[in-house]
């Protein structure tokens, strides 16, 4: 993970989008069995010392190297966890296709468990930052703070239809170049950046053809996960007793700022932050920014 084989390497993209950051640090590949699946996880930092630890969790299609931006800048001082939920990354698959908001918060619960964590930083972006919010209503007085990254209670049709119609175009693609053509047309991306995370997130078959590594259920037309509803992640919101940042990208067709305004008055302890030149990637879009907001919360905790 030192360098990329594709585009430029993690430390010349960091410098090109602004991240500071000291040392050039690489994360470990990691696995661990919970509820029979083997999920696969980065640690970054000292997980021998005495760093207080993050755990991170992706969105929908995506995976743990999604954080690498903020991982590689906070891992400094924090023992950074990204977790690859099941059906991504290199983690297992559900055998059932049980792809819910229930099994994804059982597995977080199985990987804290496993870790023995306790007292530590959860953060999540959009189907990530739901299912870490659901987990934290479940698990008072465990978590330090929690980060919810553009997304909430609420979401907004037309941002959800955009990412459903780019997980159901065809999948299985000749070249590498015809899906860095598809995500730079998704993400506005140069094609450096674009190349420098793509192998993480797709493979090559036998048969020479390239893929998504994620799920091929979740590619289908007319997937359907039984999440929680609005109603229940609002009062799940309610629950929440730890310190909280919810943050959304200025450009965001997911999330509302009416909904993250919500949020901030119904927790007594939230801030809210709208990060500038961003959508819905936000900690890839303009990672200065987003850092400068959780290294507000997290400095609380110094």
């Amino acid at each position: 993970m030192a360098s990329h084989s594709l585009g430029l390497s993690l430390y010349e993209a960091a410098r090109r989008m602004g991240v500071s950051f000291e040392v050039e640090n690489e994360p470990v590949d990691r696995f661990v069995e919970v509820g029979g699946l083997r999920l696969h996880y980065l640690e970054w930092g000292d997980g021998a010392g005495d760093l207080p630890t993050i755990v991170m969790l992706h969105g929908i299609s995506q995976q743990a190297h999604s954080w690498d931006f903020i991982s590689l800048a906070l891992s400094e001082d924090y023992r950074v966890l990204a977790l690859d939920q099941r059906g991504h990354g290199d983690s297992d698959w559900a055998p059932e296709g049980d792809y819910s908001t229930d099994a994804y918060v059982g597995d977080v619960g199985g990987f804290v468990d496993a870790l023995g964590l306790r007292g530590f930083h959860l953060m999540g972006h959009s189907m990530g930052g739901r299912n870490s919010l659901a987990w934290a209503s479940r698990n008072p007085g465990v978590l330090r703070s929690l980060t919810i990254v553009d997304t909430g209670p609420e979401t907004q049709q037309r941002g959800q239809n955009r990412i459903q119609h780019f997980r159901e175009l065809p999948d299985e693609l000749d070249t590498l170049e015809e899906f860095a053509e598809r995500v730079m047309e998704y993400t506005g991306r140069n094609r450096e950046q674009t190349m420098g995370a793509l192998k993480y997130s797709i493979r090559q078959r036998e048969d020479g053809k390239w893929t998504w590594k994620y799920d091929k259920a979740m590619r289908v037309s007319g997937f359907q996960a039984r999440t929680w509803t609005a109603e229940e992640l609002w009062a799940g919101w309610g629950r929440i007793d730890c310190p909280a940042l919810v943050v959304r990208g200025a450009r965001s067709d997911i999330f509302a700022e009416e909904t993250m305004a919500r949020m901030g008055r119904e927790h007594p302890d939230c801030t809210t932050v709208t990060v500038a030149n961003a959508g819905h990637l936000v900690q890839g879009d303009n990672p200065p920014e987003f850092l400068a907001a959780v290294r507000g919360l997290l400095g609380r905790f110094d």
